[in-house]
């Protein structure tokens, strides 16, 4: 009884593993732009890319909805989430509320640690900035804001962060086609550190204000432009 228990549950559980993986891979497809905003992603055919039956990219496409990269329409399926302009200024707006609470509460109290930590990040993302490889850069980008507030101590905030990331490396990589020089995205967050080490949450405050703005203000205009 036990035994025939816990094949069911491995079966569930190597159900879910593959949904994860072709969710993971689906995020990817449409970080690096080979999906287009408002494409329709065909389950057939992406069953076929993939080896898999139908059932799991169904099932990782409503996954993508849930984080809002992917949208339903009835009876059509599930297209690549195209923001507009006022959708983008919203994530930023919420965006910039998270960072600019942590950053200020961060400014009280960072360590050694913590600002050597947060150092070594911008040095990995500065590295990617030349790489070549945009996803490492967006995911280096996001590993540097996540520890900073990570860094702030407050698990709320962090896992609301986490739920807004999906939307920001769709926001990000627009940031990489609209900006006109990418490699000082990388260089900019050397700003957010000399103002956390200032220990003035004032600074701070305006370091991540002009940092978030900067960006929103470049992906909101660039929107703008295309439309």
């Amino acid at each position: 009884m036990s035994s025939s228990s816990g094949v069911g549950d491995f079966t569930v559980i190597q159900q879910r593993n593959l949904v994860d993986q072709v969710a993971d891979l689906l995020t990817q497809a449409i970080i690096d732009q080979r999906f287009a905003p408002g494409e329709r992603l065909s389950e057939v055919q992406l069953s076929r890319e993939l080896g898999v039956s139908r059932a799991p990219v169904r099932e990782a496409a409503r996954l993508l909805e849930s984080r809002g990269l992917l949208v339903s329409q009835p009876r059509r399926g599930f297209f690549v989430r195209a923001l507009d302009a006022r959708e983008l200024d919203d994530i930023f707006d919420l965006r910039l509320c998270l960072e600019r609470h942590a950053i200020e509460r961060l400014a009280l109290d960072a360590s050694s640690a913590t600002l050597a930590a947060l150092a070594r990040q911008v040095e990995v993302l500065c590295e990617a900035a030349v790489s070549g490889n945009e996803s490492r850069r967006i995911e280096e980008d996001l590993n540097f804001h996540r520890l900073l507030i990570a860094s702030a101590g407050n698990r709320r905030l962090l896992k609301t962060f986490d739920d807004l990331a999906h939307e920001l490396r769709l926001c990000i990589t627009l940031i990489t086609k609209t900006h006109e020089s990418p490699d000082t995205i990388a260089d900019s967050h050397q700003w957010l550190l000399d103002a956390l080490a200032s220990g003035s949450p004032a600074r701070c405050r305006e370091a991540i204000d002009y940092h978030i703005g900067v960006a929103r203000d470049y992906v909101v205009r660039g929107i703008g432009d295309s439309t």
